[in-house]
């Protein structure tokens, strides 16, 4: 099985079934597979070869959808990238994994973009340019060609395979918060086994509608296409969640079955009146990018009484790592449950040593899941990625602290790089954030170190507050009965909003 396989064989089975609701279109399988075709023909004819990797630089919008399956139909790499990202990052992104092709529309090659695209990304032969309006000119330039002139003139017929599933499939760049972004490399049988797996636990059937506001560029949205052409549903595709009542009126209007959500918009959802929509069609709700505070788990199943939630623990490196299974959150709201189906996890010591119950260390994975490492930085991959029991076999060392109870469940504690040293005192930021979020009046919290001459680091809370009228004085006095002296906050700051990347996580190092 290769990837593109979930679009070709739903449009073998169920041809006429709308597989897509976006932008105000309703196309069936049928129509995006022969679109994904005729794209796939163009791209092959204007050089691209296996291997060749064709960067998608769109909007959440079926030309998007069109262009990740035909990179895979004409045995390519796709890469999409957020269509928000600066243009010399875009460069950057664009020169490390040396693109054949971008797909974009005349905003991603505007203002002197597209000048600056042709000059100095050597390796593009093709530029496919999407969302042409009436009266609009396609530049002037060989490479350039007009996506709706290509729907008119390719023939609808898939190209030949070449593939195996030990080709890359995609190229998923991280947010580079901490450097240049690095490319992690996902191949065919890395793609297939963390979809079928997510699939499993979440009993996914050909009758689920699935709406998705996260961005195609976050592996988190990236895999809610890919599984529900898989599984033969229906995608509603939504560019953003900057509409709250926009989003679950939808909800209402295709009566959705499956929303993946992020801590933010779990934050948005907790500020409205719920039960002015009818959301009867909701069966579950997802969380991952961050862990839900236990106090905004508890609220969501009051205010979503009759909907399955699963908290969920991922990084790209691995796609989907831990999820709690539903019967477990009411006694365990503040864990991310255990290894994904067909998968192995355990907490290490700085020694290598495996830890029991009750101790924190590093969390690491072992499967099929575990992706290929970084495009073309063996350096970051020999941390990221070690050898595992069996002789060639890799693990994911994530960098990330948990702890793990008797049943085997897993509790984030933070990130390594992460912990605050206060007082010569190691400090878990999660741990102070959901004792912050169970205070009313807080929406969001974010806490980091700040340098200080004599803590070495000083604890910080950044609040958004959900009640205009909550003071300093009262979240520290909270904090002051909810933890440690050496854990409590010695700045509050309140703030409109917190800084986020586009998939939802908070940039931390904007709140210093």
């Amino acid at each position: 099985m290769l990837v593109q396989d979930f679009l070709e064989d739903s449009a073998r089975r169920v041809p006429a079934k709308v597989a897509l609701v976006c932008a105000g279109q309703r196309l069936t399988y049928a129509e995006l597979d022969a679109r994904a075709n005729r794209l796939a023909q163009a791209l092959q004819h204007r050089g691209l070869c296996r291997g060749d990797r064709v960067a998608i630089c769109l909007n959440n919008s079926p030309a998007a959808v069109v262009a990740i399956f035909a990179a895979l139909k004409a045995a390519g790499v796709f890469v999409v990238v957020n269509p928000t990202t600066k243009t010399n990052k875009l460069l950057y992104i664009l020169n490390n994994c040396r693109a054949s092709a971008l797909v974009t529309d005349l905003r991603g090659f505007s203002a002197g973009l597209g000048d600056r695209l042709l000059a100095e990304v050597k390796s593009l032969q093709c530029i496919v340019i999407c969302d042409l309006e009436a009266g609009s000119c396609l530049p002037q330039n060989p490479r350039c060609v007009d996506f709706n002139s290509v729907q008119a003139t390719y023939p609808g017929e898939r190209p030949a395979r070449v593939a195996i599933d030990l080709d890359l499939a995609c190229l998923v760049y991280t947010s580079g918060t901490t450097g240049e972004p690095k490319g992690v490399m996902c191949d065919h049988s890395n793609v297939i086994f963390a979809s079928g797996s997510i699939i499993q636990y979440l009993q996914n059937v050909d009758s689920d509608i699935v709406l998705n506001v996260m961005p195609l560029s976050f592996d988190y949205g990236l895999y809610q296409l890919l599984m529900t052409f898989r599984f033969g549903g229906t995608l509603v595709l939504e560019s953003d969640f900057a509409f709250p009542v926009t989003i679950l009126q939808r909800i209402e209007k295709e009566q959705v079955t499956g929303f993946p959500i992020v801590p933010t918009i779990a934050a948005r959802l907790l500020q409205m009146d719920l039960s002015a929509f009818d959301l009867s069609s909701l069966r579950y709700v997802t969380n991952t990018a961050a862990a839900l505070p236990p106090s905004h788990i508890l609220e969501l199943r009051r205010k979503l009484p009759g909907v399955t939630l699963f908290s969920m623990y991922g990084l790209t490196e691995t796609k989907r790592t831990l999820y709690l299974p539903p019967r477990w959150l009411d006694q365990k709201p503040g864990s991310v449950g255990i290894a994904i189906p067909g998968t192995e996890v355990w907490v290490e010591d700085e020694s290598g040593q495996r830890l029991g119950a009750g101790q924190v260390g590093e969390l690491v994975v072992r499967g099929r899941h575990v992706m290929r490492g970084y495009w073309e930085a063996p350096e970051a991959t020999a941390v990221r990625y070690r050898p595992g029991p069996i002789p060639g076999e890799r693990l994911c060392y994530t960098g990330d602290l948990f702890r793990m109870d008797e049943d085997g469940c897993m509790y984030f504690v933070g990130r390594k790089d992460d912990i605050i040293k206060s007082r010569g005192e190691k400090v878990a930021p999660k741990e102070v954030e959901n004792v912050l979020h169970a205070l009313p009046g807080v929406a969001e919290a974010a806490v980091l170190g700040v340098p200080d001459p004599i803590l070495g680091q000083a604890i910080k809370a950044v609040v958004v507050r959900s009640n205009p009228k909550l003071t300093v004085n009262e979240v520290l006095a909270h904090c002051k009965a909810n933890l440690e002296d050496f854990m409590l906050p010695r700045v509050v700051e309140f703030r409109d909003d917190l800084p986020k990347s586009p998939s939802g996580k908070v940039r931390k190092e904007e709140l210093i």
